[in-house]
C-alpha cells in the first residue's frame, strides 16, 4: 500500500471509529431516555458513570456522550458532587383510546385548563369542510392552555360544530374535558377520531404560552373526532411540549 493510500485508510479508520462511538452513544441515550420516561429512577438520580459503563458494556466516553445528548434535550442535568439527575419527565399519552387529556393523565396529576379564547368565528374553508359545514358558517372556537401539575403541557386550538359548540360555551371549560362535555350535550358517545401526529417548530405565540424556546420542537396532534353516529363535531390542533409528553400505542400487524 502506498503512503497516500495508508494515510487514507488511517483517516477512514478514525472516521469510522468516531461514527461508531456516536452511534453507540445514541443507542445508550435511547435506552436511558426510555427508562427515564418509564419512571425507573424513582429517586430522580441516574446510576453513576462507572455503573452505566458496566451495564452497557461500552466506554466511559460513550456514556458521557449519551448523557450529553439527554442533557441537550432537557431531560437530565449533571451536577458535580450530586450526579446525574432527572429534571424533566415526559408523561405517557396513549393513542389506543379516544380520551381527553385529563382522562388520559389522571394517574399522573391534575390537568388544569386556562381558557384563553372562546366564541364564534368564521373559520377557514378547510376547517368548515373537515366538519362537513357550509363555507362561511360560523363555528365555535376554543383556545386553551393546559397545565399538568402546574407546568405548561399543551396549547389546544379547538373548532366545534355550532350546534354542539354553543351549549358547550356555557359549561365548565376550565375544569372539564371537552370530550366529556360533548357526550353530555349530544346524549351519545364519541365514536372515532382521525389522528395525525407530527413535529412542528414553536411559533412565537405558542412558545410564549408554553414557556418554551422560540423554534423549539413541539409535538402537534391533529384530531378530527366523530360522534358514534359518524358525524364530525370536533377538530383540534394540539401543540404539546415535546419534552413533557410521550406518545405510545399498541399496534397489530393484521
Amino acid at each position: 500500500m502506498t503512503r497516500k493510500n495508508t494515510a487514507a485508510a488511517e483517516t477512514l479508520s478514525l472516521t469510522d471509529a468516531t461514527r461508531l462511538r456516536a452511534d453507540r452513544a445514541r443507542q445508550v441515550a435511547d435506552v436511558l431516555r426510555r427508562r427515564v420516561r418509564g419512571g425507573d429512577f424513582t429517586d430522580g438520580v441516574l446510576p453513576a458513570e462507572g455503573d452505566l459503563v458496566a451495564a452497557f458494556g461500552t466506554s466511559r466516553n460513550t456514556v458521557r456522550d449519551a448523557l450529553d445528548l439527554l442533557r441537550a434535550e432537557g431531560i437530565i442535568e449533571r451536577c458535580p458532587g450530586v450526579g446525574t439527575t432527572v429534571v424533566a419527565r415526559a408523561y405517557p399519552h396513549g393513542l389506543e383510546r379516544l380520551q381527553g387529556l385529563a382522562e388520559t393523565l389522571r394517574e399522573h396529576g391534575e390537568v388544569v385548563n386556562e381558557v384563553r379564547a372562546a366564541g364564534r368565528i368564521v373559520p377557514p374553508r378547510e376547517i368548515s369542510a373537515r366538519l362537513e359545514l357550509a363555507a362561511g358558517e360560523p363555528v365555535v372556537y376554543v383556545e386553551r392552555l393546559r397545565r399538568l401539575n402546574g407546568l405548561p403541557l399543551s396549547l389546544d386550538l379547538t373548532y366545534l360544530a355550532p350546534d354542539v359548540g354553543e351549549p358547550l360555551l356555557a359549561e365548565d371549560l376550565a375544569g372539564t374535558d371537552v370530550f366529556v362535555l360533548l357526550e353530555r350535550i349530544t346524549g351519545q358517545p364519541l365514536g372515532r377520531a382521525e389522528v395525525t401526529l407530527e413535529a412542528v417548530n414553536a411559533d412565537p405565540h405558542s412558545a410564549a404560552v408554553l414557556d418554551a424556546p422560540r423554534g423549539a420542537a413541539l409535538l402537534m396532534l391533529e384530531r378530527l373526532t366523530h360522534l358514534a353516529d359518524g358525524r364530525p363535531v370536533d377538530l383540534e390542533y394540539i401543540r404539546f411540549r415535546g419534552d413533557r409528553i410521550a406518545m405510545s400505542g399498541l399496534l397489530h400487524r393484521f
